[in-house]
């Protein structure tokens, strides 16, 4: 009985450790807003932001974290499916509740504005106060 328990143990120790970034991904996309993530989030992703490129564009050719479905040739938008699995992508890049802790908005924030050390794309959003990234907080700040 004993060594049934060592054989078994690490075995399930090894399982819930591979599943476990899953089951928390799970629970932030369950605690964020779908469909404001849709008509509101989702836009900026496509929206060109001068003198940048618009983010789908590297963030769908890439193997990035932040990973954004390519769109179709002549396309302007996301089918629903398509919308529901970016939202499961980008709901593993924040913190429900926690815009400035979410490495979604942290990421491409200037460094003068509080965001972090590197991103390839440029500073898409030189201040908090850009209209755009005060969307994607509130969306993030609205989470649980």
């Amino acid at each position: 009985m004993n060594l049934t328990r060592l054989v078994i143990l690490p075995a399930v120790a090894a399982f819930l450790h591979m599943f476990a970034p899953l089951a928390v991904a799970q629970s932030a996309a369950q605690s964020l807003d779908f469909e404001t993530y849709r008509t509101k989030v989702e836009p900026i992703f496509l929206k060109k932001r001068p003198p940048h490129a618009r983010c789908v564009v590297c963030h769908s050719a890439n193997n990035s974290a932040f990973r954004l479905e390519a769109l179709p040739k002549g396309a302007t938008g996301y089918t629903e499916e398509q919308s529901r699995r970016n939202f499961a992508n980008v709901s593993n890049l924040v913190k429900p509740g926690q815009p400035t802790s979410s490495r979604l908005l942290m990421h491409p924030l200037s460094r003068e504005a509080g965001g972090d050390l590197f991103h390839n794309g440029g500073r898409q959003f030189s201040s908090q106060d850009d209209p755009d990234w005060n969307t994607l907080a509130s969306w993030v700040g609205k989470g649980k």
